[in-house]
């Protein structure tokens, strides 16, 4: 049962990044792509009817980890509270920039909530991708399962003495960026027409060979900093996705393919399996799915509610999506 929830966890994070991700690049690639205030609306309306449903597979992600990992909610959540109220003011601005920026005509309004809208998406892709590295690298829990992490100290991995930042996720927080970049922009070249849709298909063609070469990368150093890491039997998903991406011309198959790509990539925290969160410098404190789970009659009760609810959400996904599909004007 526990390792169910572990894949229901795992499918909500995974359609968070997926869905979620093209809006959050889409914001970031907005600042580069659209010239005009005209385009940077036609941008937010490529986006606004999806971007709030997004988030809730952030919320449902949340809400079965607190029901599912009770210690593993505990630990994470105060270990990380200081990055994690950054992502929720990033994550308040962003939207307040969204519902905000139209209110007035006046250029430097429009401007303003233009640009906060850009930065905290940017920001965030930054952070979340952060987030992962974090958790692939592990942090320093005590037996009870108790950690803090200051944003940075010495900017290594070596032993229990390390930050939210460091030379290692720092390089993971860069590969979600540009990854989630290129995402966005096959988004709005999925959804636009004209010049905006051309800069942003060969934006995305430009950032593929940086995605690429930043993946070899994180994969190379996450096997150097993390012993526990197994390889990834779903690699050929990323490389595949990388090659569906390469042209922006077939505008939904290119979009599906980095869809497939960030879905590749994300196995690679899953190859912990059964890992959730490693301890370092000393692995027998690591959380696991088995010591971090709830009672097994819980699990077995709430999965008869979980799957009612994954229906109506599934059910409102695929409504939403067929009823606003197609080009925005």
């Amino acid at each position: 049962m526990a390792t169910l929830w572990f894949a229901i966890v795992a499918v909500a994070v995974a359609a968070y990044v997926i869905l979620d991700g093209f809006d959050l690049g889409a914001g970031f690639v907005s600042a580069l792509v659209a010239r005009t205030p005209e385009e940077r609306r036609t941008v937010q309306r490529a986006i606004g009817p999806f971007w709030d449903g997004n988030e809730v597979w952030l919320l449902a992600g949340g809400g079965v980890l607190y029901m599912a990992f009770p210690k593993l909610y505990a630990s994470s959540f105060s270990g990380f509270y200081l990055p994690l109220m950054m992502v929720l003011w990033l994550l308040i601005l962003r939207g307040i920039a969204i519902e905000f920026g139209g209110h007035l005509e006046a250029p430097l309004w429009r401007s303003f909530w233009d640009a906060v809208f850009a930065g905290a998406s940017m920001l965030l892709t930054f952070f979340f991708g952060a987030a992962l590295g974090n958790v692939v690298r592990g942090v320093p829990l005590d037996r009870d399962g108790v950690f803090f992490l200051p944003m940075w100290t010495d900017f290594t991995t070596g032993g229990g003495d390390v930050g939210i930042l460091d030379w290692y996720t720092i390089t993971v927080g860069a590969t979600a960026s540009a990854a989630l970049a290129m995402h966005g922009a096959l988004w709005v070249n999925y959804r636009t027409a004209g010049g905006l849709q051309e800069r942003s298909a060969a934006f995305a063609r430009r950032l593929l060979p940086v995605v690429g070469i930043l993946t070899v990368a994180v994969t190379a150093a996450t096997f150097a900093v993390q012993p526990l890491a197994s390889p990834n039997p779903f690699a050929q998903l990323s490389v595949a996705g990388l090659l569906l991406a390469r042209q922006p011309a077939h505008e939904l198959r290119a979009f599906l393919g980095s869809s497939l790509y960030l879905a590749g990539m994300l196995t690679s925290a899953a190859s912990l399996y059964p890992n959730v969160l490693p301890a370092r410098p000393d692995p027998q404190f690591s959380l696991t799915i088995f010591n971090a789970q709830s009672s097994a009659y819980g699990l077995e009760v709430a999965l008869y509610w979980w799957l009612p609810a994954l229906a109506l959400t599934t059910g409102y996904f695929v409504f939403l999506y067929r009823k606003f599909a197609g080009k925005v004007d």
